[in-house]
């Protein structure tokens, strides 16, 4: 067995599949919505495709709006810098809007450990 596929053997076909069309649809309202990424839910959603289901997964690739954005991140790794500064920005304002609640001091403390931790990522990855 490949060490890449082990944790995808774990989880059935079907909730695989399910899984990717879940994040399809949390893609396309990414694509439309201002402050929601929907790059990294198509990624996802090819991945789980890609598992469950190669005739979605060579849709998802070829459809003429969803796929580039899949297709580029295959071939490079690569985030555009718009997309970089959206993410990073988002985040931010996230974080701004969780301390004016009520959250306890763990969670905001914990949510800052994440969001700086998937800040850094999308900042270090190569440009198109």
């Amino acid at each position: 067995m490949d060490k890449d596929d082990a944790p995808a053997r774990r989880w059935p076909r079907p909730l695989l599949f399910f899984a990717g069309w879940i994040f399809t649809a949390l893609g396309v309202a990414g694509l439309v919505l201002p402050l929601m990424p929907g790059t990294v839910f198509l990624i996802l959603a090819a991945w789980c495709f890609s598992r469950s289901s190669p005739r979605f997964e060579a849709w998802l690739i070829g459809h003429p709006q969803l796929g580039p954005h899949v297709r580029l991140w295959r071939q490079t790794g690569a985030i555009a810098r718009r997309a970089k500064f959206l993410a990073c920005g988002s985040m931010v304002l996230s974080f701004a809007l969780l301390t004016q609640t009520s959250a306890p001091p763990v969670a905001l403390a914990a949510t800052a450990i994440c969001l700086i931790g998937a800040g850094t990522y999308v900042a270090s990855r190569p440009e198109r």
